[in-house]
């Protein structure tokens, strides 16, 4: 009995076993990274799309709380080290604020134009008796000077002697080291977006005026 060989006896390699055996290992190994990269590229834009996205959310969703806890740190590390470079010329950050409020007033070396005790203490929103207490460090030191009104002898006026005033033009200077420090690194375009986003923010807090008490259970607000 003859016997037919057949097309693919057991054993033989198939078309593409034939066409793998024939292939040099480089090639095989090149093909293998090309793979690869192509995997992690598109691993890549799909993480770049997922963290563009993510973003979004974040810009959309972010908390003015965030905001406001951002400021909060950046104000009191700016005051933290401005005390400490007033402190060896013997001024404390109230005393500094009073003295420039003072010095912004109109006629502040002027008997019958300096700001008033009683408005010192609303510009820096605290009581008569706190801004008695902080004039009278500040007559101490020689920077200021009590004077009666001339229009009203129950009110007393503060006046900025010469020693005052070279002690703002000091508080002025460290201020801005301090400033810039903390912002040098800022660029000059986005201190400006910085400060205008806050004098709008301002302005529209200010605009809008007291918020409404809110309403006491089972009441209406009051």
């Amino acid at each position: 009995m003859t016997t037919t060989p057949t097309d693919d006896p057991a054993g033989a390699p198939t078309g593409d076993q034939a066409h793998a055996a024939g292939r040099p290992e480089a090639v095989d190994r090149a093909d293998d990274r090309t793979g690869e990269q192509a995997g992690e590229q598109a691993a890549e834009r799909a993480g770049e799309q997922a963290d563009e996205q993510v973003g979004e959310q974040v810009g959309e969703q972010l908390d003015a709380a965030e905001l406001a806890d951002a400021m909060t740190r950046a104000i009191k590390r700016i005051r933290r080290r401005t005390g400490e470079r007033l402190d060896p010329y013997g001024i404390t950050p109230g005393q500094a604020r009073a003295l420039r409020t003072l010095a912004h007033a109109p006629g502040c070396e002027l008997p019958d134009r300096a700001m008033r005790l009683s408005d010192l203490a609303d510009k820096l929103h605290i009581a008569p008796r706190s801004a008695t207490t902080v004039v009278d460090a500040l007559e101490e030191a020689g920077l200021v000077e009590r004077s009666p009104d001339p229009a009203d002898r129950r009110a007393v006026r503060i006046l900025l002697t010469g020693a005052g005033r070279a002690a703002v033009e000091r508080i002025g200077r460290v201020r801005d080291e301090v400033a810039q420090e903390y912002f040098g690194e800022v660029s000059p375009a986005d201190q400006a977006v910085l400060l205008r986003v806050l004098r709008s923010a301002e302005a529209r807090f200010l605009a809008a005026g007291p918020p409404r008490r809110p309403a006491h259970p089972g009441g209406a607000a009051r």
